[in-house]
């Protein structure tokens, strides 16, 4: 059986991970801000830098080449931004998931403690019970194991894709 220590420190490890997650919460909004603002203010510096050039334009030839010349840049920015976004959420992904891993294997070793203890207070002819149990918790790390590496692989893939598509998108502005 658990005793009171062993539960009020776990629950003291959860609730440190709750925090520890809100943290990266808050750290990773700061983030996204801190893009935005400079988003906005390099968007904001461009974009009087193109009004300035169409309005000191002498002919209509030279105003369309101005219009076309401003779509390229302003497509690269926003894959840039795009990947830049993207690298603040699967970083934070990662180190939740992490923690998540952790906090896991944590609470799998504590269940495994309380199994062994309760083990060794089962009366005579229940070891066919342990071994059932004992089974059980096997078969649920391996089933936990396997899900954790699925969704590492899928989020490997899902990286990969976006990488990809934002390489693709950026060699079409620059193709134009």
């Amino acid at each position: 059986m658990l005793t009171v220590e062993q539960i009020a420190a776990a629950q003291q490890s959860q609730l440190n991970t709750l925090f520890g997650f809100g943290a990266k919460a808050v750290e990773s909004a700061e983030k996204v801000i801190e893009l935005n603002l400079q988003a906005s203010k390099a968007l904001l510096a461009d974009s009087a830098e193109y009004t300035k050039s169409l309005l000191s334009a002498k002919d209509a030839q030279e105003f369309l080449k101005l219009q076309t010349g401003f779509v390229q840049p302003l497509t690269e920015k926003s894959a840039a931004y795009g990947r830049h976004l993207y690298d603040i959420a699967s970083g934070v992904s990662a180190e939740l998931s992490q923690a998540a891993e952790v906090q896991a294997a944590s609470a799998q070793k504590q269940f495994a403690a309380a199994v062994e203890a309760a083990v060794k207070n089962v009366p005579q002819g229940g070891e066919a019970a342990v071994a059932a149990v004992k089974n059980a918790m096997t078969g649920a790390n391996s089933a936990f194991e396997q899900v954790q590496k699925v969704v590492k692989q899928a989020t490997e893939l899902a990286e990969s894709n976006f990488k990809a598509v934002t390489a693709t998108a950026t060699k079409a502005a620059k193709a134009k």
